[in-house]
């Protein structure tokens, strides 16, 4: 009689944890992209942000190379520099952190709520001082985070708020908001929805990843959105995104085609961070897809939450009576195991074809936060929510041959443990 190690080897399969959902759609808009000459920033790409602003009920969007380009966009457009302060969650991604420091800021970590990912909001309330500018929440899996809760903070820190003097955009911005602006690290979350509202137009400024790992892609890419100002043009706060994107050229490829239209300014010796026409025609064929994209996520986390809930494993819990996430990631945290267990079911799971990952090791036990003084003893919640987490494959070229695979191993590896 075979050995079960041996029933396992002849069916075993090879589950990549998050590879891209590319179809002959997008393989055909880009080599008609190709075809038309056109392959920097053009009209595709202004087309997909007229769509996106449209997806999230904002007034416009500007596509950019990254999500991390789009997020220290946001800041430099919020005049938000040196001698600042801005609130980040501990338990995230490097990018939050890195945007707001790239512009000079001082970043101020905060602890997670107790057994959950998102950031504790008393905390967050403690750490605002006279320097702090803005505070970044983070949609984690594509769930996003209490708003409201965000916004009555920084209402009633209101009195130590110093906005920035002078007429200039972004000190304009902050005297109009009169407060700690919030900022929606959305990288997760493009689709998702909370009371009847898109991640898009929540938060004051927001910006989204189109990395290849995440739902909707363009290879690299990302875009920034805001919610309306008072008294403040849309179409001043685009144009000086375009200005930092580009050089700092008062004009961009496609303005300069027009008859005589050869000279251009340079305002400021800015960034090179504009999103390509290459890019934009595979963001355009995934807008049409992504509605159907978005649905076989949400089968597939339905199939993981019953195999969890009969474990007895915690999950994150992507929709409710008032929210519904994108179903970016499958986070799950195994009770009572160590850091060191966790790392032996990894590697059990990828002995079987099933390839997982961890969503995340907090910043403050990275060795660039580390050596800037941050402590991970100091974020408790942050380091026990990630020290039991697990991070299951949830893309949609699985198949529902491949999602019972998962579930079927992944039950047969954690069971030995709880």
């Amino acid at each position: 009689m075979a050995s079960a190690d041996k029933i396992v080897e002849m069916n075993k399969r090879n589950i990549p944890f998050s590879p891209p959902d590319i179809s002959e759609l997008e393989i055909a808009e880009v080599a008609e992209a190709l075809r038309s000459g056109w392959i920097t920033t053009g009209p595709r790409t202004k087309e997909l942000e007229r769509r996106l602003a449209e997806y999230c009920h904002t007034s416009k969007v500007v596509c950019l190379n990254s999500a991390t380009a789009a997020e220290e966009l946001n800041f430099r457009i919020c005049g938000i520099g040196e001698g600042d302060e801005v609130i980040v969650p501990a338990y995230t991604y490097t990018a939050t952190a890195s945007a707001a420091i790239h512009c000079g800021a001082k970043v101020i970590f905060v602890d997670s709520q107790k057994d959950n990912c998102e950031m504790d909001y008393d905390k967050v309330a403690e750490a605002i001082t006279e320097k702090t500018k803005a505070v970044v929440a983070v949609d984690l899996g594509g769930i996003i985070c209490d708003y409201d809760k965000l916004y009555a903070v920084v209402e009633n820190k209101k009195a130590l708020f110093r906005a920035k003097e002078g007429d200039s955009l972004g000190a304009r911005i902050q005297q109009t908001k009169g407060r700690v602006l919030v900022f929606a690290d959305c990288a997760h979350a493009l689709g998702a929805s909370r009371h009847g509202k898109m991640a898009g137009e929540i938060a004051d400024f927001t910006d989204f990843s189109f990395h290849a790992v995440k739902n909707f892609t363009t290879a690299e890419g990302g875009a920034s959105t805001w919610r309306d100002i008072e008294g403040i043009d849309n179409d001043e706060i685009y144009h000086q995104y375009q200005l930092y994107s580009l050089h700092g050229q008062s004009k961009d490829a496609l303005a300069k085609t027009q008859i005589g239209a050869w000279e251009y300014d340079v305002i400021g010796p800015w960034y090179k961070c504009n999103m390509t026409d290459i890019m934009a025609a595979i963001g355009l064929r995934q807008l049409d897809r992504y509605p159907g994209m978005l649905e076989r996520r949400k089968e597939i986390v339905a199939k993981y939450d019953a195999m969890c809930d009969g474990l007895g494993i915690n999950h994150l819990v992507h929709s409710g009576e008032n929210f519904n996430s994108s179903h970016h990631l499958y986070l799950t945290r195994i009770p009572g195991i160590s850091d060191e267990t966790r790392r032996e079911i990894i590697i059990k799971l990828a002995e079987r074809g099933v390839n997982t990952n961890v969503h995340y090791k907090p910043l403050p036990m990275m060795t660039a936060y580390k050596e800037m003084g941050w402590d991970i003893k100091d974020f408790p919640n942050a380091y026990a929510y990630y020290e039991n987490l697990i991070t299951l494959p949830l893309h949609t070229k699985l198949s529902d041959e491949d999602v019972e695979y998962v579930v079927e191993n992944f039950r047969e590896v954690v069971e030995k443990y709880i």
